[in-house]
């Protein structure tokens, strides 16, 4: 449940306070202002240098200058010829004079930045991606990175799993769109572990979840490696989906915000993690790992009801104000990790927080959670639990009506504009001006001529 809580909400609880009096953290930036890591209070930076005699001294005097605390530094050969990266953290009370670095940086000693995790300023309108390829600005904005691991994680004192974890985010870091997602080469104690929670979740699917579910998971057996001793691979995987519903998988390095998070929905994007959780705890994950993706959310992504619900949802996010960001979020929560839904007179589950969780997926169906009719309005305002099982869950009709229910409950949201994906261009089309309207006018009106003419045919 932790794993499905910090997909969409990061490391921040429901009710976590807004931090007060403080003034926007990235100068010229089109994002919203967040909240930094509340426990750690930093800001994570990657920066790359040519490889040359002095260019890491005269980057560091930069720092120095400018009276900069490193909190952390590392370095790692960089995939770009001649040059090295160093990854660094430095107390979030500098962050006006890191701005000045970076300045500096990129203009005097003509070094590459990235920024993983940063306050945001706001804006009227929140940004936000009008192509697919935009999904690279913001897919390494992330609230944690690579090795690190809260003190509670159950591999924090392991240096191996911190180290396998860093190639992991290193992997999600260097990839862009377009490019094939690298195939990573799983240890035996790895599969041992994907192998306990494959076994006993198999057991539980033909009676617990749902038929979409049950139809497709024959099919990544057959065709994307889904066996008991071997972890998929995600671009096998992601070339599936694509086939089948045009949704495809992008690796991340790590948790992304609830507003980026989203987005990708929108351009049926979904963000994958590669890792999986520590061995000593087989049925326990704090935090996504790739078996909650591709046991919980791949199958469901493959069947096409339940991919133009989950991008109902991503198109409802975009410029959407913050306040219903966190709502957005509240109501992916009830259903597309924790939702239930009715199948003839059963009720089955469909959430990946349950369907990756052998023994949530158990009490789910018992009567010990009270479960309500989903509806958004209602839905979106529900307070939730994330260290222990849900004692609500919402059940859908249909995903065909909890779409429409999402389209009309995103009507709702305060935003000059409506949005519409095109799936030829890959983009974003913002309705605000006649040409924009004229064009969705023509594509209708084709499309009503195909099935008039398919149904003449079917006289």
């Amino acid at each position: 449940m932790d794993a499905a809580y910090k997909r969409i909400n990061g490391n921040y609880g429901p009710d976590a306070e807004k931090e007060q009096g403080t003034e926007p953290r990235r100068r010229g930036s089109m994002y919203l202002e967040e909240e930094t890591n509340k426990k750690t209070e930093v800001i994570s930076c990657i920066f790359s240098l040519k490889e040359e005699v002095g260019a890491l001294a005269k980057a560091l005097r930069l720092f120095e200058d400018k009276g900069i605390n490193l909190m952390h530094i590392e370095s790692r050969t960089s995939q770009t010829k001649d040059q090295y990266e160093f990854f660094i953290n430095v107390d979030s009370s500098c962050s006006k004079a890191l701005d000045e670095v970076i300045d500096g940086l990129r203009t005097q000693i003509s070094g590459n930045v990235h920024e993983l995790s940063r306050n945001k300023q706001k804006d009227t309108v929140p940004w936000f991606p009008n192509d697919i390829q935009d999904l690279d600005r913001f897919a390494n904005q992330i609230l944690s990175y690579g090795s690190e691991l809260d003190a509670d994680h159950p591999g924090f004192t392991d240096p191996v799993y911190r180290s396998r974890r860093k190639e992991f985010a290193d992997i999600a870091y260097n990839y862009r769109h377009g490019q094939t997602i690298p195939r990573v080469e799983y240890t035996e104690e790895e599969k041992n572990t994907w192998g306990v929670v494959f076994k006993e979740l198999k057991t539980l699917y033909p009676t617990h979840a749902c038929r979409e579910h049950n139809r497709v998971f024959p099919l990544l057996e057959k065709y994307c490696g889904y066996r008991q001793d071997n972890i998929p691979q995600l671009e096998d995987v992601s070339r599936f989906l694509q086939s089948c519903t045009g949704f495809r998988l992008r690796p991340v390095a790590g948790l992304l915000s609830s507003r980026d998070f989203l987005a990708g929905l929108a351009f049926r994007v979904f963000h994958s993690t590669q890792y999986i959780r520590h061995s000593s705890k087989p049925t326990y994950t704090p935090e996504p790992d790739v078996c909650h993706e591709l046991l919980g959310h791949v199958p469901l992504f493959a069947d096409s009801s339940f991919a133009r619900f989950s991008q109902e949802i991503g198109l409802a996010s975009l410029g959407a104000p913050d306040e219903y960001i966190e709502r957005l979020a509240t109501v992916y929560w009830f259903t597309v990790e924790f939702g239930l839904c009715k199948q003839g007179s059963e009720i089955k589950a469909y959430g990946a927080g349950l369907l990756s969780s052998f023994g949530e997926l158990q009490h789910c169906l018992t009567d010990k959670p009270k479960l309500l009719p989903f509806d958004p309005d209602k839905t979106s305002l529900q307070k939730y639990p994330i260290t222990e099982y849900q004692p609500i869950y919402f059940v859908a009709d249909s995903f065909e009506d909890a779409k429409e229910k999402v389209r009309k409950f995103a009507a709702t949201i305060p935003r000059p504009f409506t949005v519409r994906y095109n799936a030829y261009t890959q983009s974003i089309e913002v309705l605000d001006n006649c040409k924009q309207l004229n064009n969705l006018a023509e594509s209708i009106n084709s499309e009503m001529a195909k099935l008039c003419e398919a149904l003449r045919k079917l006289e």
